[in-house]
């Protein structure tokens, strides 16, 4: 248990190599969220919240906000328009510009949304179940 901060004095936000810890483990999300929006292939899409699942699996951190703000700010290093909400809506602010780049791909639409039953990929992941044994 730690102690209370008296009041006044400055709160601190850990050691330098607590710091560097925390850093990395952003880096490797932001990695692992790119390297997964970049397996979506031409047709298909992935929801922001299927990505965070992934990216939980595979390397111990992810949110459907954190894939949001990877994709905000580094999305156009991958096909960004083919991760959508889980209505199969794009991101509102380029909702116009997605759009037109999965009609594009031939990605299949019900209405104005993306028909997720049709389209959304299926990441290959090797889940390890607990007592599990190979046959």
């Amino acid at each position: 248990m730690t102690s209370p901060r008296t009041p006044g004095t400055p709160r601190t936000a850990g050691t330098r190599s607590d710091r560097a810890a925390v850093a990395d483990a952003v880096a490797a999300f932001i990695e692992c969220t790119l390297d997964l929006a970049a397996q979506i292939p031409p047709g298909r899409v992935s929801t922001y919240g299927r990505i965070a699942l992934e990216a939980r699996l595979r390397c111990g951190r992810g949110s459907a906000r954190g894939v949001g703000r990877v994709m905000a700010t580094r999305g156009s290093e991958v096909p960004w328009w083919r991760v959508v909400t889980a209505s199969g809506a794009p991101a509102e602010l380029v909702a116009g510009r997605a759009v037109a780049l999965l009609r594009a791909e031939g990605t299949p639409f019900a209405g104005e949304r993306v028909d997720l039953a049709a389209a959304l990929h299926a990441f290959e992941t090797d889940v390890v179940v607990e007592g599990a044994v190979d046959a």
